[in-house]
């Protein structure tokens, strides 16, 4: 979903590493790189990735498909499900609540040793970084109640530290809105991937007592069990395709040429 706003696609290595060559100088892949430990053991290193990816997200613009989004959300029941981070659905409109961020925002940090804090917004952090190394240069986030180091409240590969606290109330209002939703129910699914199966799983749950998956992905369309649709294409395209298919049935219905 992010691809089309211009952000890097962190599925492999070499697609990671186009995008960030001083880590493929280093050797390092994404998965090594998102990885808490970082934090205690090279904090400049973990920073210039997140903090880089944090500067990164804030200076996107959500792409037409999110507007797409956004209209249907305001014609039907719609609750949003996402292992992004990167907070594109919040900047496209979308009521902050109302996104159930299983993966948590990288607009949040907590404090490193879970001191008690809780989370707080990321708002007003800028992490100076050498594009060369690609290493933070510069004082780090530190939590406002111990002064420790602060590290972005995402969860990250082998994460036993992520404070849940922010993320929990949305995955919760989620969770119940399915729970009132589910007879009626259509899923459309948008980039999710297998390596990572968290919003697949989901979204085939969800659906699972109407078939109606819609699964648009470039590299990874297909259904399991003809159990909906799968579009090999990308999200802002289709999205868009999508849209001017309802409007044209929405017009024939009510008679109006245009």
């Amino acid at each position: 979903m992010g691809v089309d706003s211009g952000l890097p696609d962190f599925r492999g290595d070499e697609g990671f590493w186009r995008a960030y060559p001083p880590y493929a100088r280093l050797g390092l892949r994404f998965v090594e790189l998102a990885d808490p430990e970082h934090f205690a053991d090279d904090p400049e290193l973990a920073w210039g990735f997140y903090g880089h990816r944090l500067h990164l997200y804030r200076r996107t613009v959500p792409h037409a498909g999110f507007d797409v989004l956004r209209r249907w959300a305001e014609r039907v029941p719609t609750t949003v499900f996402t292992s992004n981070v990167d907070g594109q659905f919040q900047r496209a409109g979308f009521p902050a609540g109302d996104v159930a961020e299983v993966h948590g925002s990288i607009h949040h940090l907590q404090c490193l040793r879970l001191c008690g804090y809780g989370v707080w917004p990321a708002d007003g952090v800028d992490v100076a970084i050498d594009p060369d190394s690609m290493r933070a240069t510069g004082p780090l986030p530190s939590c406002p109640g111990c002064g420790g180091l602060a590290r972005p409240a995402i969860l990250m590969f082998g994460d036993a530290g992520w404070d849940t606290s922010h993320a929990e109330p949305a995955l919760q209002r989620h969770v119940d809105w399915l729970a009132r939703h589910r007879a009626g129910l259509a899923v459309v699914e948008l980039g999710a991937g297998t390596a990572l199966p968290t919003v697949r799983r989901r979204s085939e749950l969800a659906s699972a007592a109407t078939g109606a998956l819609v699964r648009i992905n470039v590299r990874e369309p297909q259904v399991r069990h003809g159990r909906g649709v799968g579009i090999a294409a990308g999200a802002a395209a289709t999205l868009a395709a999508i849209d001017e298919l309802l409007d044209a049935r929405a017009a024939a219905q009510s008679g109006t040429d245009f």
